[in-house]
């Protein structure tokens, strides 16, 4: 398949203020970096301080899980910097776990990071948007969230629920200038994505199933960060935008004569 050659557009956020949750590593990290380059100053944050980040990015030591600390991680950015524009709610995540046999310890950590943690941040963020008339929020979905999700029920539900959640609250806070989005990312390959899809070897057979031919990378999600924190977005909000590279092939293709 031949390679399709795509100009990166430019974007200025000279003085705009982001929290990216998860920013410390994957596709978090690099979401971070395409938002520092751009002139954003950008606050990660994590239970463990990375041994590096890229330049413009500062860590701030927090749980998300945690009401609380959400707030006060967010207070702490507003207070630093004086303003808060973007918030991605990137942090997340689940192994794979039978859920017939999933103890309720594991179910409530999986719903809190995916689900609740993106909610105690959104709500953290708000007030600091409205005090300034706009802000942009950005959920990491998935497509475990808009199909069934085997082997990671859990975890689908919660994506599932943060896509409810990004469209109401899109609807509840319109009014005031915040504006509510979620990118349904598709098969990436990130730090973990040995285990979830094998070696480099099934990667590569998996990415080649791919209609645009390969899994996708931190930087096609970052893209489209950066087009839902810009003035090119400034009526789009409750939207879903599928970053999957075309989609999965149906299995049942590969079940008929012929597909």
């Amino acid at each position: 398949m031949q390679a399709i050659l795509v100009q990166r557009v430019s974007y200025d956020f000279t003085g705009q203020v982001a929290i990216v949750t998860g920013g410390t590593r994957g596709l978090g990290r690099q979401i971070a970096a395409r938002l520092a380059a751009a002139g954003c100053s950008v606050a990660v944050c994590g239970r463990n301080a990375p041994d590096n980040l890229p330049e413009g990015v500062v860590f701030y030591q927090a749980d998300i899980r945690d009401a609380d600390q959400a707030k006060g991680f967010v207070d702490d950015v507003a207070a630093r910097f004086g303003r808060l524009d973007i918030l991605v709610n990137n942090a997340g995540g689940s192994p794979n776990a039978d859920v017939a046999t999933a103890s309720p310890r594991f179910i409530d950590a999986i719903l809190k990071l995916n689900l609740v943690g993106p909610l105690f941040m959104a709500q953290a963020a708000y007030p600091h948007m409205v005090a300034q008339g706009a802000g942009s929020i950005i959920n990491i979905a998935s497509v475990s969230g808009a199909r069934p999700s085997p082997g990671t029920s859990v975890y689908g539900a919660a994506k599932a629920g943060l896509l409810n959640l990004t469209q109401s609250l899109a609807q509840e806070w319109g009014g005031n200038g915040v504006r509510v989005n979620a990118i349904i990312a598709g098969l990436m390959t990130t730090e973990s994505a040995e285990a979830t899809y094998g070696d480099a070897e099934a990667q590569a057979a998996v990415g080649r199933s791919m209609p645009l031919g390969r899994m996708g990378e931190g930087d096609d999600i970052a893209g489209a960060v950066m087009w839902f924190s810009s003035s090119d977005a400034a009526w789009v909000s409750g939207a879903r935008l599928q970053v999957d590279g075309g989609g999965e092939r149906p299995y049942f293709l590969d079940l008929v004569k012929g597909g």
